[in-house]
C-alpha cells in the first residue's frame, strides 16, 4: 500500500509517495509556485495537477500547507481576490487594532492560544474588512490553503484539522471550538469555517478512490515528518525560521512570543516564528557576490565574532519579535573587519541568534529541550551545522535532508488508511550530530551579548 504527502509552501508544492507500513520513500515531485506574499488559489491547484500521475498510484493522501493563509470565497466557492499569505504584513495595524479592541494581549492568549501578529488569518480579514469593502462582503466561507486543497481532491466538505485551525486566531486550542465572535468581529458579519476533522480521521475520497485524510499546517506536518517526541526542540530554517516542541498542555504566552497552536494528533506545539530565514544567508551571499556553498566556505574561514560585525537579520520587517516595519542593521563595521568573510560569518551567526532567542521564548513557557534537531533547508548550510552547537549552547541533531512536512502528512495519510489516530510506527531517519569546538563557548557567548545589545538597541527605531 503507498500513501502520498503533500506538502504546499509558499515556494512550491512537494509530493512524496511512501509505502504505508514503513515510511519508505518510493517517488517524489515538485513544482513552483509564483514568488510573492499574496497568491491565486488556482496556481496550487495547478502545481498539484502536474503530480497527478504520482499522487494516482496513492491509497490515501493528505496535504500539508503553510499556515494562516486568508483564502476567501463567495456564495460559488469562487476566490474573491488572490489569498493573502502568511509572509504578507499589510495588515500590522489590524494586529494591534484587534488585540486591543477584544480585551487586549493576556485575553487573546487565554482565548486563542496566541496574541495574532500580521501573519494570523484574523488580521487579514479586519484589513480587508477595511480596505477591500466589496471583497469582503461576498465572502461567505474563509479556508486556509491547506483545507482549500484537501476540498479540491475531493474531500466531501470544507474541513480542516485542529492544527492548521489554530493559527488562524478564531479558534481555541485549549477548549477545541471555533470562537464565532471573534471572526465576525474581524470580518464584519458571520461566515463559514471548515469543520475541523478528527486526527486520524478520513474526509473524502479522491477520484481515484484513495481516502482523503484531514492534512493540517506546514509546522504540525513536519512535526509528525520528524517524529518529534516529548522534549525534541526543532529549529526549522526555511522561508521562515521557526522553533517549536510538542506538549501535553496548551501555551498561552500574552507576551504574543510563543504561539500557543495545537499539533495534528491531539496534543499542542508551542512556536516561535521568525519572518527571516534561509533568505538572511541568501541574502548575504547577494552581498558578498557568492552562491550558498561559497558563502558557507567564506563564513568558516572567518573567526567567530565575524571581527566585531553584528547583523540584526530583519530584513523583511519581523515577526518575532514584533516589528513588522524593521529594516536590516550591519553594526560594527569597519575598514579592517569590512571582508567577504566576516560578512559571511555574521550572517550565519546572526541567523543563529535569532533561533537562539525562539529558543529561549520556548523555555519560558515551560518547554524544557532535550535535544535540539535542526531542519530545513538552511540546515544545508555546512556552516550553519558548524556554528550551531556553539550558538544554541547545545548539540544539535541534523535528520537527514528530506521533505518532512510532505513526509509527516504521508504519515497522516498511513493513518487514515489504517483507520486509527495512533501514530503509525514508522522509524526513526538517519541523522548527523555536532557539538561545539573547544574553546567556542566564550566566544559564542560575546556574539550573544553583541546581538542581544543591538537587538533591544534598536527597539524603538
Amino acid at each position: 500500500m503507498l500513501v502520498a504527502g503533500i506538502d504546499s509552501s509558499t515556494q512550491s508544492t512537494k509530493v512524496v509517495l511512501c509505502r504505508a507500513e514503513d515510511g519508505a520513500i518510493v517517488d517524489q515531485v515538485s513544482a513552483p509556485h509564483p514568488d510573492g506574499t499574496e497568491c491565486h488559489p488556482r496556481h496550487w491547484s495547478r502545481a498539484l495537477d502536474r503530480a497527478r500521475p504520482l499522487l494516482e498510484r496513492a491509497d490515501a493522501v493528505a496535504v500539508a500547507a503553510q499556515q494562516h493563509g486568508m483564502v476567501a470565497l463567495d456564495e460559488g466557492g469562487e476566490a474573491v481576490r488572490p489569498a493573502l499569505l502568511w509572509n504578507d504584513t499589510r495588515s500590522a495595524p489590524q494586529a494591534r487594532a484587534l488585540v486591543d479592541e477584544l480585551g487586549g494581549a493576556k485575553t487573546w492568549a487565554e482565548r486563542t492560544g496566541s496574541v495574532p501578529v500580521a501573519s494570523f488569518t484574523v488580521t487579514k480579514l479586519r484589513w480587508m474588512a477595511e480596505h477591500e469593502p466589496d471583497n469582503a462582503a461576498r465572502t461567505a466561507a474563509v479556508l486556509l490553503p491547506h483545507d482549500w486543497l484537501t476540498r479540491r481532491l475531493g474531500a466531501a466538505e470544507h474541513v480542516t484539522d485542529r492544527g492548521d485551525a489554530s493559527g488562524t486566531g478564531y479558534w481555541s486550542p485549549a477548549e477545541g471550538r471555533y470562537l464565532p465572535e471573534i471572526a465576525t468581529a474581524a470580518l464584519g458579519h458571520e461566515f463559514a469555517r471548515p469543520r475541523v476533522a478528527a486526527p486520524g480521521e478520513t474526509v473524502g475520497e479522491t477520484a481515484w478512490g484513495a481516502r482523503i485524510a484531514p492534512g493540517t499546517g506546514d509546522n504540525m506536518g513536519a512535526a509528525l515528518g520528524l517524529g518529534l517526541r516529548e522534549g525534541d526542540v526543532v529549529l526549522s530554517i526555511g522561508t521562515s525560521g521557526t522553533a517549536y516542541a510538542v506538549a501535553d498542555r496548551p501555551a498561552a504566552d500574552p507576551s504574543g512570543l510563543v504561539a500557543g497552536f495545537a499539533d495534528a494528533t491531539g496534543r499542542f506545539l508551542p512556536l516561535v516564528c521568525t519572518l527571516n530565514a534561509a533568505r538572511i544567508l541568501t541574502s548575504a551571499a547577494a552581498m558578498v557576490g557568492a552562491d550558498l556553498d561559497e558563502l558557507s566556505r567564506l563564513a568558516l574561514a572567518a573567526e567567530p565574532g565575524a571581527g566585531g560585525l553584528t547583523l540584526l537579520p530583519y530584513l523583511d520587517g519581523e515577526r518575532t519579535p514584533d516589528r513588522p516595519d524593521a529594516t536590516g542593521v550591519l553594526s560594527g563595521l569597519t575598514t579592517s573587519n569590512a571582508t567577504r568573510e566576516n560578512i559571511a560569518r555574521a550572517a550565519v551567526e546572526a541567523l543563529l541568534c535569532s533561533l537562539a532567542d525562539a529558543v529561549g521564548h520556548l523555555a519560558a513557557q515551560g518547554v524544557t529541550p532535550r535535544r535540539m534537531l535542526l531542519s530545513g533547508g538552511g540546515a544545508g548550510s555546512a556552516a550553519v551545522r558548524a556554528v550551531a552547537p556553539a550558538i544554541l549552547g547545545a548539540p544539535v541533531t541534523v535528520p537527514e535532508p528530506a521533505e518532512y512536512v510532505a513526509l509527516g502528512d504521508a504519515r497522516q495519510a498511513a493513518e487514515a488508511l489504517a483507520g486509527t489516530h495512533e501514530r503509525v510506527p514508522w522509524p526513526d531517519r538517519p541523522a548527523t550530530e555536532h557539538e561545539a569546538a573547544p574553546g567556542d563557548a566564550a566566544a559564542a557567548e560575546a556574539v550573544r551579548a553583541r546581538y542581544g545589545a543591538l537587538r533591544d538597541a534598536t527597539a524603538t527605531w
